[in-house]
């Protein structure tokens, strides 16, 4: 960790001209609130909007939807039951984006509703549609407001978090810089105000995220904690992109590049993530499972192949050709993740058996890879 990198970090984020930033739920309503707080939600809108209108392309990844749907419905806390959690949001998200309109709108500027599902960041047609529909918003000058549409998501087909979710669209729209906004200032080595516990000003290293421990939960009214948002800025330094995790009330001071918050450095000696990699293994939901035998698991983590039918010795779960499945070790552990080029139908039959002795039984199409090395990603190469 050296103060030099520190201040690069931060000025790489001072001097961004694509940047995301990223609100959670419990920062506009409140850690227990069931409605929008308006007063807080204007004073992040000045903030971006000075921002915009300094020369910067602003993208706003908001939280609230369901935090603002709790109210109307007489609800005080976020519901654990999906189908009143897209009730709420149903509720909520036209409160939200009429709320970030005024805001906007009294600086003369225009927002775009974005509202994406997992599919739009994983499946190729849909991931070039979504960054085309971004690209050409920043364009015309318009702040889009991105969230997840938690009204059709279901718990298979979800980010889970709007932190990841922040993560990727920033790898999507090739952003210079991201800033994560939370209920602390900071990082800290332990939980903040315990004695001891200082803020961590510079994260450039991931053996530094190793010595402290990093809390899960989040409030009431949202679905991250801290883990998720380090999850997040890791996410983006893979990608290359700067990240900062501060609080609501410093972000302004965070975008000027001043000493707040932690920043999350890329590092320098490694090349950013291509984006299949990102995708698979952040933005996908493993649909099934294959074990594979010792040698498989050999040849994909030391020779970097292709896993074929004859490694593969277990199918579980329910999936279709060109869903993300896990590969996992015989005791179990995930030693990668990739798209399958067989059904969870098709697959049990073909197990065991070479390439060459399916296609001569079933047919030429039948000599094809289980998944192929492009589209698999190993546990060994998070970064």
């Amino acid at each position: 960790m050296t103060e030099a990198a520190g201040r690069d970090g931060r000025s790489r984020v001072r001097d961004a001209r694509r940047v995301v930033v990223k609100v959670g739920s419990s920062s506009l309503a409140g850690a227990n609130g069931g409605a929008l707080d308006l007063d807080r939600l204007r004073g992040l809108v000045d903030v971006l909007a000075h921002r915009r209108l300094a020369g910067s392309q602003v993208v706003l990844v908001s939280s609230g939807a369901i935090a603002a749907g709790l109210g109307p419905l007489g609800l005080s806390r976020r519901p654990r039951a999906l189908a009143l959690q897209q009730a709420a949001a149903a509720v909520g998200q036209g409160a939200l984006v009429a709320a970030y309109q005024q805001a906007f709108g009294a600086h003369g500027l225009t927002v775009g509703q974005v509202l994406l599902t997992i599919d739009d960041v994983t499946r190729r047609g849909h991931y070039t549609n979504a960054r085309r529909t971004l690209d050409e918003l920043l364009r015309l000058g318009v702040v889009p407001v991105v969230n997840e549409n938690d009204t059709v998501a279901t718990q298979e087909i979800r980010f889970g978090d709007n932190d990841r979710l922040a993560a990727l669209v920033a790898h999507l729209i090739r952003a210079d810089a991201l800033v994560l906004l939370t209920d602390v200032d900071g990082l800290y080595t332990d939980r903040p105000g315990r004695p001891g516990a200082r803020r961590i000003d510079l994260v450039d290293d991931p053996a530094i995220l190793e010595q402290i421990e990093i809390g899960g939960t989040g409030s009431s009214v949202g679905s991250g904690g801290m883990a998720t948002k380090v999850e997040a800025a890791t996410i983006a330094n893979a990608a290359g992109i700067p990240a900062v995790l501060t609080s609501a009330p410093t972000v302004a001071a965070a975008l000027a590049g001043e000493d707040v918050g932690t920043v999350f450095l890329p590092p320098r000696q490694r090349k950013a993530a291509r984006s299949r990699t990102l995708w698979l293994r952040h933005a996908t939901a493993a649909k099934g499972r294959l074990t594979v035998d010792d040698g498989a698991v050999r040849a994909l983590t030391t020779k970097g192949r292709s896993l074929l039918p004859a490694g593969v010795v277990g199918v579980s779960g329910t999936f279709l050709e060109g869903d993300a499945v896990d590969v996992c070790a015989p005791d179990g552990s995930v030693v990668a993740r990739g798209l399958v080029a067989y059904s969870s139908a098709e697959l049990p039959k073909l197990l065991g058996r070479s390439t060459k002795e399916l296609a001569a039984d079933l047919g030429p199409e039948y000599e094809r890879e289980v998944i192929h090395r492009d589209h698999l990603v190993l546990t060994t190469d998070r970064p």
